[in-house]
Formats: structure tokens, sequence, C-alpha cells
């Protein structure tokens, strides 16, 4: 039986001009578009606010036993440029699933960001990174390196389902998950929310100009 010890390497991203467009819009107007069911739970935060730059690409999911990371390393092999390593470690947090090392690697690979449902370590390193790193906690406990796994199957991850190809949103806020077959209507949606949004901050701007006057 290979269910729970398999990677699939074929995934089908939305192509990057479609990613593209939810460049700049904040997670909050993304899933008030979706009728706000589409947010991971408040406990993935953001470990590097100060430096990262914004979550933005296509998901490749991993699944592993808690506090294991040897399908963590293969997928970190195997995701391009532009990617989101998204890990559903069973929001365990006894073990950490990367460090420094494992997620320098990442930046030099290009890669958009990593969202881990479970625990990282060095945090005075990930807190120098400019790729945006989130996950559940932090413990300088170290990983087993055993398996099994999945790559590229759907996980759970902060209370949301992950597939294969989503397209991920993160900021200060947290990280939103945007189904690849409905990205073009959720985009157009959420600009025109900022949109809207950006009008009315004008307004206000204007309105308090010239009261103060």
């Amino acid at each position: 039986m290979t269910i729970g010890n398999r990677i699939f390497t074929k995934v089908e991203r939305a192509p990057r001009e479609l990613v593209e467009r939810f460049a700049d819009l904040p997670s909050s107007n993304i899933n008030d578009e979706m009728n706000r069911l589409f947010c991971m739970h408040d406990y993935i935060r953001l470990l590097n606010p100060d430096k990262a730059k914004p979550l933005l690409g296509t998901a490749i999911t991993v699944r592993v036993p808690i506090g294991d990371n040897l399908f963590f390393h293969q997928a970190l092999d195997m995701a391009q440029p532009g990617d989101v390593i998204v890990v559903d470690g069973g929001s365990g947090c006894n073990r950490s699933l990367a460090g420094e090392i494992m997620l320098r690697f990442a930046c030099m690979k290009s890669l958009a960001g990593i969202v881990v449902d479970g625990c990282l370590r060095d945090l005075d390193g990930i807190e120098t990174l400019e790729m945006p790193v989130y996950a559940k906690g932090i413990t300088p406990q170290g990983p087993f390196k055993f398996g099994p796994g999945e790559i590229n199957t759907p996980v759970a991850c902060g209370g949301q389902v992950v597939f294969p190809g989503d397209i991920l949103v993160g900021d200060k806020d947290g990280v939103v998950v945007i189904r690849r077959q409905d990205a073009s209507e959720v985009a157009d949606a959420a600009q025109k929310k900022k949109a809207g949004e950006d009008k009315t901050f004008n307004l206000m701007q204007n309105d308090f100009d010239a009261y103060t006057a």
C-alpha cells in the first residue's frame, strides 16, 4: 500500500500572470470576497515580519508525520521558483520541521515562501530572511528523518485544505488560500473591493483636510 507514502511530481500551477493579479491585495480583501472562509487559523503566524516580502505563489504540498521532515527535504528539492511549500505537520510542536539551513536553501531556490502547520527553529536566522516564513511556533528540538509522507496531495494547514497549485497570499494578518480554478473571479472581486476602500480612504482624508483647514 503506497497511500501515505507517495510523491506526485506533476503540479498544475496557475499561470504566473494570474498569480500576479493578487500582488498588493490584502489577505483580508481577498478572503472577504470568498465569504470569509479561506483564511488559515490565526496560529499560523509570520515569523519574520520586519524583513519578509509579501507571500504570493503556488502551492507545493507536503504531508509528514509529526516531528519528521524527510519529505519536507524532498519537496525542497522538487520545488520551483515562485512555489510556496505548504507543510501539514499535524500541528505538532514537540519537534521542529526545519531550521535556518533548509530555509536558506529555499531562499537560494527563489521560493515564494514556506507555510508550516507545525514548528520551526532558528528564529534568529529566520528573522533575517526576506522570504516569508509562516509557522505555528518555534522549538529548538530537531526532527526525525524516517518518513513516510506525501508530496503534492491535498493537505490540511491552519484549518484550510490546500491543493497542489493553489494560490497562496499572505501578509502580516495571515494567509489566505485561493483555488486555482476560482482565481480569476476572486482577483476581479478583490481588486474591485480594494479600489472601493482606497476611494473611501481618499474621501475621508479630503473631508478631514477640509475640516481642519
